[in-house]
């Protein structure tokens, strides 16, 4: 296959990223877009996210559309996807970002906890997936990333719904990279480790003593960086999987994780 001159440019395609508002979504649309991405489409279920989020795209010169969508509502990603179909003309990049986590001891969580994790984590990618594969098809050309987890290889207390949704995400990306391979389409997987945004914020506070949170002192021992990682690192990694320059790459899953999976943790003192 003939590369361009820079095989990392995104120079006329357009992305789709689910749950796009804000966090590891927003940072790797943000990261597309920088790379030449025409636009970036995203969907949130409310439109106060949705506005919130248009705002962020237009402060930092993005061009995106948002739309009020459920991933869990099959219709609703078939609109979605046929109405920006059909104002930027096909979908190239769709990410499967959207997300949940319940902490919730197994014993103790309810059936419909267990399955609300399952539909948005798991069968979200599936419908999203589905709903821009025809047209990858048809145009024989095609790029699907996944947001694992390294919850997809470990388990953690308290995670049983999430490391299970993750633990199948990877391996529906290995069977999309199967059954689609041949319409030259690449389905990879990117599965960050512990990363610092509002949501975490809590988890890095210096305590009232002066010490460091105990699972920000847990993190930092297990990661041989020492350190949270930021949205942004997992940009370079997306924009790999989104360009030209991945195009023997499928099936993968690639870690961002900082070397935690490699590394068994430092020993106490």
């Amino acid at each position: 296959m003939n590369y361009m001159k820079n095989p990392f440019s995104l120079e006329g395609k357009v992305a789709l990223v689910t749950g796009a508002c804000y966090g590891i979504g927003y940072a790797i649309a943000k990261a597309l877009a920088q790379a030449g991405a025409e636009a970036i489409i995203f969907n949130a279920r409310n439109k106060e996210n949705i506005d919130k989020a248009l705002e962020d795209y237009s402060r930092d010169g993005i061009r995106a559309k948002g739309y009020i969508c459920d991933v869990t509502d099959e219709a609703a990603v078939q609109k979605m996807v046929a109405e920006a179909t059909e104002e930027f003309g096909h979908i190239d990049i769709l990410v499967n970002n959207a997300g949940i986590i319940k902490r919730i001891p197994m014993h103790e969580m309810a059936r419909e906890e267990f399955q609300q994790v399952i539909d948005i984590d798991l069968v979200g990618p599936f419908i999203c997936s589905k709903a821009v594969l025809p047209q990858m098809m048809e145009r024989r050309e095609g790029k699907i990333i996944n947001i694992c987890s390294m919850m997809s290889e470990l388990g953690r207390e308290t995670v049983s719904a999430y490391a299970a949704a993750k633990g199948g995400l990877k391996m529906l990306t290995r069977n999309i990279c199967s059954e689609y391979g041949e319409y030259n389409i690449q389905c990879n997987a990117i599965g960050p480790g512990y990363i610092a945004t509002p949501q975490t914020a809590p988890l890095r506070e210096t305590q009232p003593d002066g010490s460091r949170h105990p699972f920000d002192s847990f993190i930092c021992a297990k990661t041989p960086a020492g350190r949270w990682l930021n949205p942004d690192e997992l940009g370079g990694p997306a924009v790999f999987l989104a360009s030209h320059a991945s195009d023997a790459v499928n099936g993968h899953i690639l870690y961002v994780d900082g070397g935690i999976l490699a590394y068994i943790g430092k020993q106490p003192k």
